[in-house]
């Protein structure tokens, strides 16, 4: 089967499907063609009934979805059925959503057919571990830049909902996940590029807009600073900052494709943000 236009790599995120309005966004989402793949980069929701639904409701549509969590798909708060906390919280969702047919980061990295060529398109999952201190100056630690943070009133609710159990500290989940992760990357053939797809930015200078800059220590980690470049990245795909823009770091496109709360989205004269074309297929390709 051709599709006219060719197909294209769209990703979103931080759909939060809680808010009545975001629910019924995702249930609009349409691909342009009968092969369009989705990258849905964390954020979908907090409850895992909804979670699970809204992936389900998307793969109905779109040939290939293909799923990272967020940090808010990773809370265990109260009204949520699901009580696991921490790694069997994140491994309980990937057995649920593999059996919907949704990749995820626990699986083989798919090939993109693009225009030029095979791109591996790689969901990542990989935390934050408090090393982003730009905004908290002074701050030489985590807990100094904690406290920092604290006194200004700017604590992440992750603080709260995220645990992560069996580790004792979020920052020793994101080391694991850091070193799991650059050895599956190393792994591929050098001579193929990659869409590295996370949730928190892969690299820091995207937060020197946030309104409150010692947020940034829940936004990424200093370990993956140099990965556009180190795992041949042709393009880079982020949410969680609801900034959605595009800039360039060594030539690299970096794409921050949020969709983001009602209250923000509503404020754009654009409107609600719509999946990003990140890269165009190859022509008439039925993959």
């Amino acid at each position: 089967m051709t599709t006219p236009g060719g197909a294209q790599l769209l990703a979103i995120s931080d759909l939060h499907i809680g808010y009545p309005a975001n629910r019924a966004i995702l249930e609009e989402l349409r691909p342009g063609t009968d092969e369009d793949w989705l990258i849905v980069a964390g954020d979908v929701g907090e409850r895992s009934t909804d979670i699970i639904w809204a992936l389900a409701t998307l793969k109905k549509h779109f040939r290939t979805v293909i799923w990272m969590p967020g940090n808010h798909e990773l809370w265990t708060t109260p009204d949520d059925p699901l009580t696991l906390r921490g790694e069997a919280r994140y491994l309980h969702l990937v057995e649920q959503l593999r059996g919907l047919g949704v990749i995820t980061p626990e699986d083989p990295y798919p090939l993109w057919e693009g225009s030029t060529g095979p791109v591996a398109v790689c969901p990542l999952f990989l935390l934050y571990d408090y090393t982003w201190r730009d905004g908290t100056p002074g701050a030489t630690t985590k807990d100094e830049a904690l406290e920092y943070s604290r006194e200004l009133g700017v604590v992440c609710t992750d603080e709260m909902f995220l645990h992560p159990d069996p580790l004792p500290g979020i920052d020793d989940w994101c080391r694991a996940r850091v070193a799991y992760t650059a050895r599956r990357l190393a792994a591929l053939d050098p001579s193929l590029p990659t869409v590295l797809a996370n949730h928190w930015p892969l690299q820091r200078d995207p937060t020197a807009v946030l309104r409150y800059p010692s947020f940034a220590l829940w936004c990424g980690t200093e370990w993956t600073e140099d990965w556009h470049l180190r795992f041949h990245a042709t393009e880079v795909v982020y949410g969680h900052l609801h900034i959605p823009r595009v800039t360039y770091k060594d030539d690299i496109r970096f794409t921050e494709v949020s969709l983001g709360y009602p209250r923000e989205w509503g404020a754009r004269a654009a409107g609600p943000a719509k999946p990003r074309l990140i890269l165009p297929g190859r022509q008439g390709v039925r993959r």
